[in-house]
């Protein structure tokens, strides 16, 4: 039995919704589109010299020598699953989470603390997007810097206090509009430095002029994901206007707000958020105690 110690970036690639891809399409069909896409992401493992320790279902395990490369290929990954979902009458969305740290391998598979952060954070991750962890950050150059963000703060197993969650901002547009927030952001010294902060269910969201938007409903692709069939599937949205904090109201029933003034309903319609409050998709407060998300406005 060979047991050796090293440091590493651990990456999961899972596909989204395979599940309900077999009860819509049926057995045969799903599986040949599965395999398809795990072929996908195994091309662009192999691309950046990965190691792939084992496929589990609609999921890959890897590792790769820098937490750059796992980086890098996990934007291959998902700019490769797009480009091919363009010519597939049934496209799939991937989700990646990636770590770095101190990994044991053992009989050709790897254990350790940090594989269990980055299932974790593999676990967490939604459709389209690509998370990582602190510790994959300290460790990355400041050439790539630009294209993280940190947008949460959660639990994870195993550990005490909350960890620090990164999105990659893989796609072109997420870059472009990460620019013109920058710019924004030098250009306009009254708004430096505001922040709207989301939590639901002990998920920590945050936005400001760099993040500037999230999504809020029941499909996989949301930030914010609330499992309740009062919810649209993409309900509504959050985006950061000239200096103000606007929710952006897409459902077919509707949106609660709460605050020290009272509670207003909106449908279809834009609602400037203020100072702090509590949300309500497609439910009065009375009705859903149990999916509420509370906000606060203010700066870092």
């Amino acid at each position: 039995m060979s047991v050796q110690t090293k440091k590493i970036a651990i990456l999961f690639a899972d596909i989204s919704g395979s599940t309900a891809l077999y009860e819509k399409l049926g057995d045969q069909l799903a599986r040949q589109l599965i395999a398809r896409c795990l072929s996908i992401l195994k091309g662009a493992l192999l691309k950046y010299n990965g190691t792939l320790i084992k496929t589990i279902g609609d999921e890959i395990l890897c590792t790769f020598a820098t937490a750059e490369i796992a980086l890098n290929a996990a934007c291959e990954m998902q700019q490769a699953v797009k480009s091919d979902n363009q010519n597939s009458e049934y496209p799939l969305y991937i989700r990646i989470g990636f770590n770095y740290g101190d990994v044991i391998y053992e009989d050709g598979d790897i254990f350790g603390d940090s594989v269990n952060v980055a299932a974790r954070v593999a676990e967490i991750t939604r459709a389209n997007q690509i998370m990582t962890t602190t510790a994959a950050v300290n460790s990355l150059p400041l050439s790539v810097r630009d294209k993280i963000r940190k947008i949460l703060r959660t639990d994870i197993r195993g550990k005490q206090e909350q960890q620090d969650i990164f999105q990659v901002m893989w796609e072109l547009e997420d870059m472009a509009s990460t620019r013109i927030g920058m710019s924004t952001f030098r250009k306009n010294p009254q708004t430096e430095g505001r922040e709207l902060t989301l939590v639901y269910q002990a998920q920590q969201f945050v936005l400001n002029e760099i993040r500037n938007k999230l999504t809020l409903g029941r499909d996989d692709t949301c930030h914010i994901i609330v499992r309740n069939d009062f919810v649209s599937r993409q309900h509504a949205d959050i985006s950061f206007r000239f200096g103000n904090f606007v929710l952006s109201d897409r459902s077919s029933n509707g949106t609660y707000i709460r605050t020290g003034d009272g509670v207003v309903r909106i449908s279809r319609e834009d609602a400037k958020l203020r100072d702090k409050g509590t949300i309500s998709l497609g439910q009065h407060f009375s009705e859903n105690p149990a999916d509420l998300i509370e906000y606060s406005i203010s700066a870092k």
